[in-house]
């Protein structure tokens, strides 16, 4: 489950890191939520392995649906659905992309208190989350198209299971070629969806200002407690 993350990497930091051509002004963001627009990172056929950054829809909107803001937005897709759903197999083939971060947000299952957590790298670097995105418009209007994507998920590693039983897809660097490669087959792409390593991440208790959605700012990280990692 990612229903709610953050950015704070510099533009010249992400450059490098996802290797993007633009230099866009990018404000750092401290609680993106569902239905925003959110930059992300994909790949071009022509130039071949050209990766580009653009704003897209938080929440996969279909093709075929008759107005892009009818019902629950498709924050997450299943890794074990991907190739089944026709909501997913066409984006999953052929449009894939990475969606940068810096950590989520989770809160634990049946946590009456709402205590909220933030999840990212023991390295503190940026990361990526797995993406597939699609193209809604009408046909006759190319400049009403909206680009939305929405965020692969997979079974909790034993770290994160007392948090919740879900838990993005985390890519990181030397993961990114794959991901992005248009020519890239299904089972190897499979692998890449498989649970975080446990030793990978940490989890940091926060206040829970960041629960509110409109709340945004660099105070939502002050820590209200240590980190939590994996203790084997």
């Amino acid at each position: 489950m990612c229903g709610r993350f953050m950015l704070k990497s510099s533009v010249d930091m992400l450059k490098k890191f996802f290797g993007f051509l633009e230099t866009p002004n990018l404000a750092q963001r401290y609680n993106i939520a569902p239905t925003q627009d959110v930059p992300v990172v994909r790949q071009r056929r022509d130039p071949a392995g050209e990766r580009t950054l653009q704003d897209l829809r938080w929440g996969l909107v279909m093709p075929w649906a008759t107005d892009p803001k009818a019902g629950p937005p498709l924050i997450n897709a299943r890794a074990e659905t991907l190739t089944e759903k026709q909501s997913f197999r066409a984006a999953f083939q052929r449009r894939r992309c990475l969606v940068p971060a810096n950590g989520y947000y989770q809160w634990r299952e049946g946590d009456a208190s709402k205590q909220p957590y933030l999840i990212g790298l023991r390295s503190e670097e940026p990361f990526a989350l797995a993406g597939i995105w699609e193209r809604w418009g009408p046909r006759n209007d190319p400049a009403a198209a909206i680009d939305s994507f929405t965020i692969v998920t997979t079974d909790a590693n034993d770290f994160l299971k007392p948090f919740h039983h879900r838990m993005p897809v985390v890519l990181t660097h030397d993961s990114f070629g794959q991901w992005l490669d248009p020519d890239a087959e299904t089972e190897g792409l499979m692998t890449l969806l498989a649970p975080s390593p446990n030793d990978l991440l940490q989890a940091v208790p926060l206040g829970k200002a960041v629960n509110a959605i409109r709340a945004d700012g660099p105070e939502l990280l002050v820590p209200q407690g240590p980190e939590l990692v994996w203790a084997g």
